[in-house]
């Protein structure tokens, strides 16, 4: 079976209106410490400086107009590689070949390079061609990647509403840290005291980590650890801006007895061999949209099982993507569940995909519809 057509459409979901008599999300207004942070107009919001780019979506269409979407983030650029590039390349080939068309879309990126935007197109193409594989095989895609590896997946959630996350049954908690080096000792106290609080509010039982966000040098997270000992975190996650390699070397052999953990802007599997190779960090986390796709995170997952580690996806819950690929690997014990709507708001009434499925007591199993179980009619997509 042949790709006819590759194209990046947007997709236009019916609006959603925020519920009445509900306390705002942590996300609509929190501090979270950033790389920019050190610059004072800017440090509020990440929204201040971010660039102001929508999702987009690639749709693959075969000889039988059988048809797959795959997602991903930094729409005009995305879709301009996959429009302009990608498409008059594959069209023609193999539906079936995943690996090959992997490899020749990292490729085909070399003069440009593949780490950066281009793996975010990369990553589009490839989950829209497993969803049309499984689609044509009429089959989930975590069966054709092996089938189920967990009864039913385990999440932790990530957000700083951690009562209301207690209430709906999870048991791990993810908070993302407000404060950095920019804001000196007075940041780390205030830090101790986020952390101390979350630690009272879901008790001793739970585990807690701490996302940071690329915001730390080597020496702040040290000191930071140290402060934060005490609350018996899990893991600190991505304290280090993602290219200073050098810098998580350091880190890892200055803080010996913190589990440590980076990979979401991490791109390609080769990063990720890197990182094995030198021991830096004790669990992966690439993000299945941005990384490379399915293909790129199964070579993600062979690296860390040779080499001792774990794979937790960036995000892993947040679509049906990381869902599928998480349940078909025992290499991947636990699931990501990033939550910004407002307390109060049910998880099945909040924003998610069409045929996306919710989190039960801090437990998920996906959709075994074919391919990524996307329930997205064709009367909801344009041309990006």
């Amino acid at each position: 079976m042949k790709i006819t057509r590759i194209e990046a459409v947007r997709v236009n979901f019916p609006p959603y209106t925020q519920p009445q008599g509900t306390r705002p999300s942590w996300a609509e207004d929190a501090e979270v410490a950033n790389p920019m942070s050190r610059y004072a107009h800017v440090k509020r919001m990440r929204s201040m400086w971010l660039p102001n780019w929508e999702q987009v979506w690639c749709k693959i269409t075969a000889e039988d107009g059988t048809w797959g979407l795959g997602q991903t983030d930094n729409g005009p650029i995305s879709a301009a590689i996959i429009n302009t590039q990608f498409a008059k390349q594959l069209v023609g080939q193999d539906c079936f070949a995943t690996e090959k068309i992997a490899d020749m879309m990292l490729r085909m990126t070399k003069p440009y390079g593949t780490q950066g935007l281009a793996s975010y197109a990369i990553s589009a193409v490839d989950l829209a061609l497993w969803d049309l594989k499984g689609k044509l095989l009429d089959k989930p895609v975590y069966q054709l990647l092996g089938g189920p590896a967990h009864d039913k997946m385990f999440c932790y959630v990530t957000g700083n509403d951690v009562d209301w996350y207690k209430e709906l049954g999870f048991k791990a908690f993810k908070l993302a840290c407000p404060y950095g080096p920019a804001d000196g000792w007075d940041g780390i106290r205030k830090n101790e005291e986020f952390v101390a609080n979350a630690r009272e509010v879901i008790g001793d039982d739970a585990e807690l980590m701490l996302d940071c966000w690329m915001a730390f040098d080597v020496d702040y997270t040290i000191r930071l650890a140290e402060a934060l000992r005490p609350y018996r975190l899990k893991w600190m996650e991505e304290c280090l801006l993602s290219e200073d390699l050098e810098a998580h070397v350091e880190l890892r052999q200055r803080l010996p007895w913190q589990t440590l953990t980076t990979g979401e802007h991490w791109y390609t599997h080769f990063p990720f061999q890197w990182a094995a190779t030198h021991k830096v960090v004790d669990i992966l986390q690439p993000d299945i949209n941005w990384v490379g796709g399915v293909t790129t995170c199964q070579k993600i997952v062979a690296i860390a099982e040779a080499s001792g580690l774990s794979v937790m996806l960036h995000g892993g819950a947040r679509n049906p993507y990381g869902q599928h690929f998480s349940y078909a690997f025992a290499g991947v014990p636990w699931l990501e569940y990033f939550i910004g709507s407002r307390p109060g708001v049910p998880l099945e009434d909040a924003p998610r995909l069409p045929g996306q499925p919710v989190a039960v007591d801090g437990y998920l199993v996906p959709s075994d519809a074919p391919g990524f179980g996307l329930e997205i009619p064709e009367a909801w997509m344009e041309p990006f």
